[in-house]
């Protein structure tokens, strides 16, 4: 049997033990293991992550740009801060020697040929952790024709997340005939933080984002939607980190840019160093003639 040490001394009794706060919004009182994932999706030093979304394939098919993921996407890993991909893209495509994180997501049902909003979960969360997962997200269609299901699917979601310290990110689905308007996300991304999602995935409004960031109690994600033009495309990320967006999470804006690696570096340092739109284009053809 091993001789046992001397007790220590060093009990510092006049320091109080600190209890730091956690850097993401309305996640300080999350179990480590959750709040551990977080952190491995948002960077500590700026708040923020760069979050790539290439999930399309689960309800559209071979989209544009993802129709070889292990070609068109696997190489831009090293500039991402997560993946936002299925589990069979991640299964089939993606190296197991990648560091970066990755979330699930966890949606499924309808094609683009039916009721997108008739969704049900579509992966169970132990197979989450089984792939060692640093969260799931899953749509949730508010005013959708399901959308009582959407949300009773994220609830599910969450008490099994919950269960095991997996963060869910909570993702506002809009139909394409409903109003994009800041009065309609500040609904959406509300409702979604109230029932329990650690964060929320949304889109940008030039009017009122700042309301829509600020009324949400957890944080916050832009999602890129459609392809824009490079310049558009920055200034609409810097613009929604500016009014307290968390990071965003980019999809077509980048693989379907004609210079993928370049412009996720480009918006990389919009979202981490506060580089204004220009600057980051200049930055983005500089990075884009080096190939």
């Amino acid at each position: 049997m091993p001789e046992a040490d001397t007790e220590g001394a060093r009990y510092q009794a006049d320091v109080a033990q600190a209890a730091p706060g956690f850097f993401l919004k309305g996640s300080h009182q999350l179990d480590w293991g959750m709040t551990n994932r977080l952190a491995r999706v948002f960077s500590p030093q700026s708040g923020r992550t760069v979050m790539l979304a290439v999930d399309h394939g689960y309800f559209q098919g071979p989209t544009t740009g993802l129709e070889r993921i292990d070609l068109s996407i696997v190489p831009l890993l090293p500039y991402c801060d997560a993946l936002f991909c299925t589990r069979g893209i991640l299964r089939s495509v993606i190296p197991a020697w990648a560091q970066r994180p990755m979330v699930l997501s966890a949606s499924g049902g309808p094609s683009i040929l039916k009721e997108l909003s008739d969704e049900q979960i579509a992966m169970d969360m132990e197979d989450a952790v089984r792939l060692n997962a640093a969260g799931v997200g899953i749509q949730v269609f508010i005013g959708g024709e399901y959308e009582t299901r959407s949300i009773h699917n994220m609830t599910k979601l969450i008490d099994a997340g919950l269960r095991v310290g997996m963060p869910v990110m909570g993702v506002t689905a809009v139909g394409t005939n409903m109003v994009r308007d800041a009065r309609y996300f500040r609904l959406a991304c509300r409702i979604i933080a109230e029932l329990g999602a650690q964060y929320v995935k949304t889109y940008y409004v030039e009017d009122g984002f700042e309301t829509v960031t600020s009324s949400c109690p957890v944080p916050i994600v832009m999602a890129g939607g459609k392809k824009l033009p490079e310049l558009e495309a920055l200034t609409m990320a810097h613009n929604a980190v500016q009014q307290g967006a968390a990071g965003v999470d980019m999809g077509r804006n980048i693989f379907q840019s004609d210079a993928p690696k370049a412009m996720i570096q480009a918006v990389h340092a919009v979202v981490h160093q506060n580089m204004l739109p220009k600057q980051a284009l200049d930055l983005f053809e500089t990075l884009k003639r080096q190939g």
